[in-house]
């Protein structure tokens, strides 16, 4: 039986890239979107034609069964899926290739891919899905190196014990979204956590960068779901204790989550289950302007009623999304539960909603699920786990197309959304002649939401990275300014430490570097990222 093959510069599985018809068709309607543009597709690359750099050191005898110098793998660990990423990939660039990958089957493995680096001054990036969009794998890092190996986490990759009774599984670092569903369904229980990138990307990658997953309130981030953790570092490894709560001093868990492989590799952890939802409600509701939907999902944030999806798309968003509305924005609610039947939910969520003029023509859609029906699996089935494949679709048209999202609390969001479209779309109209802004919130908490932007604009043939950049640093600087946070759920890797050292206080940043010196005495662990590499 063939296996699917992840395409060498795309999002996603190689076949399920738009064929000639989709992407002329694609160009059509994004043309019409920025005015009336004239798009082509462009051909696309072809492996062969890739520009990779030889290796500058070779996998030592004793680490050879792990290792991999294979051209194509090289390629697949070079980037992650981010704008830049994509676009550097379909030109055929891969200088940043590491020099080879290490593919390790046990801890020990992956102690013994430290202490090679350690000793031999290499550079080890730790890779689980490879999904980053910020430069979290990518091999720049600084000089000082002989070289650099991607630590790749798939061997790692089983679910390892079920605790029914205390709703809990010990599962391992490279264990992807659904082999992790899969393997709860059978008792009942679900991670309930499911970011865009579910299908590829995995635990140890989650818990590094705090991911934040497709539900909009309560356990919107992985940092809710862990319950203990284990990291091998390159002075050992690094545990903690399996335990509901504690008080006892600053959490040792916290600071694994976010630390994106500059500590040591997530090798496995103890995370919080649920019972799999059997009860479902949702409802589409339409508000005569942006504004009045956001006071809409203020006061549902603030309700206690924990919607499981609370998304405010404005017009635009809507359009992009393929949700045509008769109004100018429109929020996506839903409710779930293992326990009980979301009538009385879904009744005071609308009633919320219809003092602020949100109207649901069609109604709220009530159903029990159970059995084959109840399968969790289905949520990344939705259009939303297929967007970043549009994105590499409109990279292969010549079109700038990317987000950034933030978080900021209520009483300043009207500020900060004025800021940052003024700044986006002046950006997108010196570097591009123009182009579009959509916003949507994704996350919302009763001290404030997480607004999340995509612009679209057409590039120049060979200048898009650099059209790229001054819209994202456009956008950065004006998050930061009106009291955002350069990141909500997307990590600071490569791409966003320059900002988030602006918004981190210093006192922090210097413990930081004392705990990744302690930890990492040699400095091997994905220098670049979270601290400059010379730290």
């Amino acid at each position: 039986m063939a296996t699917q093959e992840r395409s060498f510069w795309a999002w996603g599985w190689a076949d399920h890239f738009p064929n000639e018809a989709a992407r002329s068709a694609l160009a059509a309607q994004v043309g019409m979107l920025l005015g009336g543009a004239q798009l082509e597709p462009l051909p696309l690359p072809a492996i062969e034609a890739a520009r990779l750099p030889t290796p500058r050191v070779a996998p030592p005898g004793d680490l050879a069964a792990i290792a991999s110098t294979d051209p194509r793998d090289r390629m697949l660990h070079t980037y992650g899926r981010g704008y830049r990423d994509l676009v550097r990939g379909f030109r055929g660039d891969y200088s940043p290739a590491p020099d080879w990958i290490a593919h390790p089957a046990s801890e020990d493995d992956v102690a013994r891919v430290l202490a090679y680096g350690a000793a031999e001054r290499v550079a080890v990036i730790p890779y689980g899905g490879g999904t980053s969009v910020v430069g979290g794998v990518e091999g720049a890092v600084g000089a000082g190196f002989r070289g650099v190996v991607s630590l790749d986490l798939g061997r790692l990759d089983r679910v390892l014990e079920v605790d029914t009774r205390s709703r809990a599984a010990r599962i391992q670092g490279g264990a992807r979204g659904p082999a992790i569903e899969e393997a709860l369904a059978p008792h009942g229980l679900t991670l309930r956590h499911f970011p865009q990138s579910f299908e590829f990307s995995t635990l140890g990658g989650w818990i590094a960068t705090r991911a934040g997953g497709h539900f909009a309130t309560l356990y919107t981030h992985i940092d809710d779901l862990v319950e203990a953790v284990r990291m091998v570092t390159p002075k050992g490894v690094f545990a903690t204790r399996r335990l509901p709560a504690s008080g006892a001093g600053p959490s040792p868990d916290r600071l694994v989550l976010g630390s994106e492989g500059i500590l040591g590799v997530i090798t496995e952890a103890w995370v919080r289950l649920q019972a799999r939802p059997v009860w479902r409600a949702s409802a589409s509701v339409v508000f005569p302007s942006f504004s009045s939907g956001v006071r809409a999902v203020q006061a549902l944030s603030q309700s206690g009623l924990h919607p499981s999806n609370c998304r405010l798309l404005d017009k635009l968003d809507a359009m992009i999304g393929g949700v045509f509305i008769d109004g100018d924005a429109v929020l996506l609610l839903a409710f779930e539960s293992a326990d009980h039947p979301l009538d009385a939910w879904m009744s005071r969520a609308l009633s919320i909603c219809a003092a602020e003029g949100g109207a649901c023509p069609e109604g709220p859609v009530l159903r029990e699920e159970r059995g084959e029906g109840a399968k969790a699996q289905a949520t990344y089935k939705q259009s939303f786990f297929r967007a970043p494949y549009l994105q590499s679709a409109l990279v292969s048209l010549g079109v700038i197309a990317d987000t950034f999202e933030t978080a900021c609390t209520w009483d300043r969001f009207e500020a900060l959304d004025g800021a940052v479209r003024e700044a986006v779309l002046g950006a997108l109209g010196r570097v591009a002649g123009g182009g579009v802004l959509a916003r949507r919130f994704t996350h919302v908490y009763p001290d404030g939401p997480a607004p999340y932007y995509t612009f679209v604009a057409v590039g120049r043939r060979g200048d898009e990275i650099e059209q790229w950049s001054a819209v994202k640093d456009a956008a950065s600087r004006a998050l930061l300014d009106a009291g955002g946070t350069i990141t909500h759920h997307h990590a600071v890797g490569r791409l966003h430490r320059p900002y988030w050292q602006s918004e981190r206080a210093e006192p922090f940043a210097e413990a930081l570097r004392a705990v990744k010196s302690a930890l990492d005495p040699a400095g091997i662990m994905n220098p670049g990222v979270l601290l400059d590499p010379e730290g």
